[in-house]
């Protein structure tokens, strides 16, 4: 039986993925061209000035990898302090904003769609 030379795995350097801006800051996106993942991975750092935003299909889940001292999120009209090893899932509708400066891990299903964000 001939061997596969096709890979069965996927691998993402984000040292090597371009960041793009967002409502959050600087986003670094992955897995978007994996038919086999239903998502889409990114690693976001979130500045300071983060802009309130919500999404009619995508759930997300934050995943903090750093945060600064008074880290917060705006979870519609609550908010809730943050801190490294937290995470929180985001339903579509619910608006949302990271305040203070952090790095964080964000899993999106379905795949991200940038059509997919609405400011208030």
């Amino acid at each position: 039986m001939p061997e596969s030379t096709q890979k069965k795995y996927h691998i993402a350097d984000f040292s090597q993925i371009e960041g793009t801006s967002c409502p959050c800051g600087t986003a670094r996106r992955a897995f978007a061209d994996v038919p086999e993942f239903p998502g889409t991975l990114h690693v976001t750092e979130i500045s300071e000035d983060a802009e309130l935003h919500y999404h009619r299909k995508l759930t997300e889940t934050y995943y903090f990898l750093e945060c600064g001292e008074d880290a917060k999120m705006q979870l519609d009209d609550e908010f809730i302090p943050v801190h490294a090893g937290m995470s929180i899932v985001i339903p579509p509708g619910v608006r949302h904003r990271a305040i203070g400066s952090m790095k964080i891990i964000n899993i999106v299903f379905p795949k991200f769609d940038p059509e997919d964000e609405w400011l208030d």
